[in-house]
């Protein structure tokens, strides 16, 4: 059985930038709705004592769907943290950002710019690929990558419940917001993993 992850902050941790509200109902009700969800779902397969990685390498389906989105719900939440001024990325992650011939600068145009035309219910993730090199990508709906052999540093969540409380319609301005919070330390210990 599959227990919903501590959330790492408390749920007024990210204000302004993502309010209480969200943080609560997007915790409580829809990551914990896909952990009840899946433990339904594998109460009576070869699942229920499987890694939740390896169903979702290895799963299809309402399992799959459940199981990959419990995961990119805990790896969203652990990319976040409180809102921090100037917040520039560590050393090991602007060099990796370099050697993909992005500023820091650019690489936070790029990624804005792929988050906000995601066109799915979904998430932009920068990933390192197999040879180690940067790439930033869209999924939609349950996708990641770990399905598709790249390791995930950072996601952005576009779905509407991550951020329409708030934010409405206005993507851009809650994407734009959100480089203050994210958690650089998890990203750079995910870098050299």
């Amino acid at each position: 059985m599959f227990t919903l992850p501590s959330l790492p902050y408390d749920y007024n941790a990210l204000e302004p930038i993502i309010d209480a509200q969200t943080v609560e109902l997007h915790y409580s009700k829809h990551h914990q709705g896909y952990v009840n969800k899946l433990n339904e779902l594998i109460a009576d397969t070869g699942f229920k004592d499987r890694e939740l990685e390896e169903i979702i390498k290895t799963a299809d389906g309402p399992i799959f769907n459940n199981a990959s989105q419990i995961w990119n719900h805990t790896f969203y939440r652990n990319c976040l943290q409180s809102p921090q001024e100037n917040n520039q990325p560590t050393w090991s992650l602007l060099e990796a950002i370099n050697a993909n011939r992005w500023s820091f600068e650019k690489f936070k145009e790029v990624m804005t710019a792929s988050a906000v035309g995601n066109f799915w219910s979904g998430r932009t993730w920068l990933v390192k690929n197999p040879d180690g090199t940067l790439e930033i990508i869209n999924t939609s709906n349950a996708w990641s990558p770990l399905t598709l052999d790249k390791k995930p540093l950072l996601t952005v969540d576009v779905w509407e419940h991550a951020y329409y409380l708030k934010y409405q319609n206005r993507r851009v301005e809650y994407v734009t917001n959100r480089w203050n919070i994210v958690n650089r330390d998890f990203v750079e210990k995910e870098l050299e993993a």
